[in-house]
């Protein structure tokens, strides 16, 4: 499962950063002197209270789209921005009408939320909007705030840059995520591929094997005996195949090196003959076969340029043929030596042959168990 629990220190930052937004609002100041300056009029009290409510929406959007990021949202949902955008708005009106050019100090906070709030294109749009607004009422009202629209243009594009960086940190966050949670079902995927070929057959041989253990108890003792040997064999084995495979293949198995070849083959586009039953293979010569099955399908898939490989498997016996170039340079490698010697450890031969008229074949053929 992937967390999703922030680190402490983005936590303290997430409570703090509130207060970081709350230095911005002394440019509100003006605009609340300009109202007491009128408080004999109703229009100084009706600033005052726009500009008290101003701050306090811009602190709520501020906030509530900060929390939005510390759950990895790029930014809040469109109905929602316009929504807070339109309450500022209305605001930052009620301002400029009540306490003329002091009421234009909204316009950079109305420019900086757009950016923040609003898609890129959406949101340069309404900061150059509030700056040409600006830039018009300035003229026809006489007002000297020349250097306005370039402080909004500027805040606007400054705040489009730390919103840029924020939205692509979280976009590399969540893809990171992805990958972490296709990786995981994938896993989970290849398991249940390696289990069900690791144990389907050799369950329904148990099954069988108990069923003829039962019926013969009665009948044949000694051949009853002789199944129930056998079963418990093979319960051990695939008891020891479904722990390596379990452990991450740490170890080698039999079923799962078979597995794990059919799979190599195909993805190498390599016609695949596999055997669907390893429970004719002795315990001492499970792991011997599993290494030679590796061994040998790793020279396939990266050596032999082959259309079609095929693995045979019985009690003392098993073979990879290929259909490929096949290349003595195999002979020497590191992978045949140490077959070999694992082979020669377990009173067993390898036999490596180039059958005709093309291809490699690697055998392992052990002698009879005393």
């Amino acid at each position: 499962m992937i967390s999703t629990e922030r680190p402490a220190a983005v936590q303290r930052w997430g409570r703090f950063g509130i207060v970081f937004a709350a230095v911005w609002l002394v440019f509100l100041f003006e605009p609340l002197a300009a109202g007491w300056h009128r408080r004999d009029l109703a229009s100084g009290w009706i600033g005052i209270t726009a500009t008290l409510l101003f701050a306090v929406v811009f602190l709520s959007v501020f906030s509530s789209a900060r929390r939005g990021r510390m759950r990895r949202e790029l930014r809040p949902p469109l109905p929602q921005a316009i929504g807070d955008m339109t309450v500022l708005v209305a605001l930052a009106v009620i301002m400029t009408v009540t306490l003329g050019e002091a009421g234009l100090a909204s316009t950079v906070f109305l420019a900086v939320t757009a950016v923040t709030l609003l898609p890129a294109i959406a949101g340069g749009a309404v900061a150059l909007g509030v700056a040409g607004v600006v830039e018009l009422l300035a003229t026809r009202a006489g007002w000297n705030v020349s250097s306005l629209p370039l402080a909004i243009c500027a805040a606007a594009f400054a705040m489009a840059g730390v919103t840029a960086l924020m939205n692509r940190n979280i976009a590399l966050l969540n893809r990171r995520d992805e990958d972490e949670l296709r990786v995981v079902q994938e896993e989970r995927a290849r398991m249940a591929r390696d289990l069900h070929d690791i144990l389907g057959h050799s369950l329904t041989v148990i099954t069988v094997k108990a069923q003829l253990a039962n019926r013969l108890l009665d009948v044949d003792a000694d051949r009853a005996r002789v199944e129930l040997d056998d079963l418990e064999r093979l319960s051990r084995d695939a008891l020891a195949d479904v722990r390596s495979a379990v452990e991450g293949f740490r170890g080698v198995s039999l079923p799962v090196e078979i597995a794990r070849a059919r799979e190599a083959l195909r993805a190498a586009g390599i016609e695949a003959d596999l055997p669907n039953s390893t429970d004719a293979v002795p315990t001492r010569l499970r792991e011997l076969f599993a290494w030679t099955v590796r061994e040998s399908v790793t020279n396939v898939v990266r050596h032999s340029g082959a259309r079609r490989c095929t693995v045979t498997i019985d009690d003392r016996h098993v073979a990879v043929v290929d259909d490929g170039v096949g290349t003595d340079a195999l002979l020497a490698g590191n992978g045949l030596t140490g077959l070999r010697e694992r082979a020669a450890a377990a009173d067993a031969r390898v036999i490596v042959t180039h059958p005709q008229p093309r291809g490699f074949s690697v055998q392992v053929v052990a002698e009879e168990a005393p």
